[in-house]
């Protein structure tokens, strides 16, 4: 069962996080940030801040960013349909999960790039039930075949609950969409009451840096706020662009903007089950183009993931993506490092980890399997060697003795099976195996994975009653189909 534990790897010492914490304690209070939101924006001036209506730059006096990180829940429990799925962000513990919302996939039959359409959210969905090491699934394309940005929201959200126990997390596109997502996840509870009680969903908003919450966004966020729903206040500032070119720069840019989320949903209604978090990279200086997977978004997520954990904040992190264009060595060295060091940090959600390629443009189903055995392993890392009487076996060697095996021993077949990592993915058979099979590579092999879980999986479906209900409450929700050649719709881009 996954239950692990980070903060192995701390990139900062306590001292660099109380400096970050005031420096960027200082930027709210001193230079302030845009509000465009109404709602928030009256919000915080009644809690205190200091508003330039001209410019709609509010400055967050120490004590209410403070006051807000005091009233916003240092656990937050993601619930699936299945509870054995829960999963509860707090200290130092440790999930992973898809994300992105990229507007490409690459087709698992004919290899090509191509827009990603409402078959792909299920069938990512899908994916990431049957994946042991996806741990909540958070939606990661957008479909380009439903034009009406409205129902984009309820579409997305329907066939991912369709498609998996497991907790569903998503960015949304409108207020209506939001309120429709909202009210969907309300009927597959039972009520209002009991998604309140278990939130099967949580609704990520983002953060614009620098020190921006939009209209748009900013009303999405005070909305959920006054649902009580669980939800994501990430931060995406880029080194050398949307914040200073310095790791330390743009790790105090990534604690001062979600802080600023933070403070704008307690403002609106204390006690919101609130996740700070970063989703940042580095800029390639040669062509301004935003990053998926330099070792330094790993760090730079890790250090935040300290600033958190010393704030007692529920975190959301990233970790996974590469840059690579397809599943290959590029792609799971990427992945690897980069999760790694995130886990190992002790980030409590790490979104993105499962998929990401090509700058966060495109979603690889091989990728998914592939990352999910890096996961894997790297869970393994995080459970670390256990030294006790039993496992340092001193008794056992001086009996055996000088010269003598351990092959039929008690205690190996006792620990045999639970000391190591077994895989699904790896090829671990002798040359002349491997070539008889018709020696495949491993995006072969992850692309046969692939397709034998989407063709066995059983999606757990919704009641016959509730699915009726929901169909015609909602009769823009698409019926499936097999993925058409479609144009990339204006408003993903």
């Amino acid at each position: 069962m996954w239950d692990l534990r980070g903060g192995q790897y701390r990139p900062l010492s306590d001292a660099d996080v109380v400096k970050i914490v005031d420096g960027a304690l200082h930027v709210l209070s001193e230079a302030g940030v845009i509000v465009a939101t109404e709602t928030g924006r009256e919000a915080l001036k009644k809690a205190g801040a200091s508003v330039d209506d001209a410019s709609q730059i509010l400055r967050l006096p120490r004590s209410l960013v403070t006051d807000a990180i005091a009233s916003s829940p240092s656990s937050v429990t993601l619930c699936g349909r299945d509870p054995a799925r829960d999963c509860a962000l707090e200290g130092s513990r440790v999930y992973l999960g898809t994300g992105g919302t990229a507007v490409n996939v690459l087709d698992l039959g004919t290899g090509e790039c191509r827009p990603s359409v409402t078959q792909d959210v299920a069938d990512c969905a899908l994916l990431g039930d049957a994946l042991e090491h996806n741990h909540v699934f958070t939606i990661n394309v957008y479909p380009n075949d439903i034009e009406d940005t409205d129902q984009v929201d309820v579409n997305r959200f329907y066939w991912s609950l369709h498609n998996t126990t497991k907790h569903v997390m998503g960015g949304v596109y409108s207020l209506g969409g939001t309120r429709e997502a909202i009210e969907l996840a309300e009927m597959i509870a039972g009520s209002p009451e009991a998604l309140r009680e278990r939130p099967l969903i949580s609704v990520i908003t983002l953060v614009i840096s620098p020190l921006k919450l939009d209209d748009t966004y900013g009303e999405i966020a005070c909305h959920v706020a006054r649902e009580g729903l669980p939800i994501v206040v990430p931060a995406e500032p880029i080194c050398g662009t949307t914040s200073p070119v310095t790791l330390a720069g743009n790790v105090l840019m990534h604690v001062a903007d979600t802080l600023a989320g933070v403070t704008m949903v307690q403002a609106v209604n204390p006690g919101t089950p609130t996740i700070c978090g970063s989703v940042g990279s580095t800029t390639d200086l040669r062509s301004m183009r935003h990053l998926g997977g330099p070792i330094e978004r790993g760090m730079v997520n890790a250090a935040v993931s300290q600033v958190a954990q010393h704030l007692g904040l529920p975190y959301y992190s990233t970790a996974g993506p590469s840059d690579a264009k397809v599943a290959d060595a590029q792609a799971a060295y990427e992945s690897a490092l980069g999760n790694l060091l995130v886990m190992m940090s002790g980030a409590n959600y790490i979104h993105d980890a499962l998929g990401l390629t090509e700058f966060d443009l495109t979603v690889s189903y091989e990728k998914m399997v592939i990352d999910n055995e890096i996961i894997g392993m790297a869970g393994r890392v995080l459970r670390g060697i256990e030294v006790s009487d039993d496992t340092l076996a001193v008794e056992l060697i001086c009996e055996r003795g000088p010269g003598k095996h351990f092959m039929a021993e008690t205690h190996t077949v006792a620990h045999m099976r639970s000391e190591f990592y077994e895989p699904t993915l790896s090829d671990r058979r002798e040359r002349g195996e491997w070539e008889a099979a018709g020696a495949p590579d491993l995006t072969e092999l992850a692309r046969t994975r692939a397709n034998e879980l989407l063709a066995s999986h059983e999606p757990p479906g919704l009641p016959d009653e509730v699915d009726s209900a929901v169909h015609r409450r909602f009769p823009h929700i698409r019926q499936l189909q097999t993925p058409p050649s479609v144009e990339l719709h204006p408003t993903t881009s």
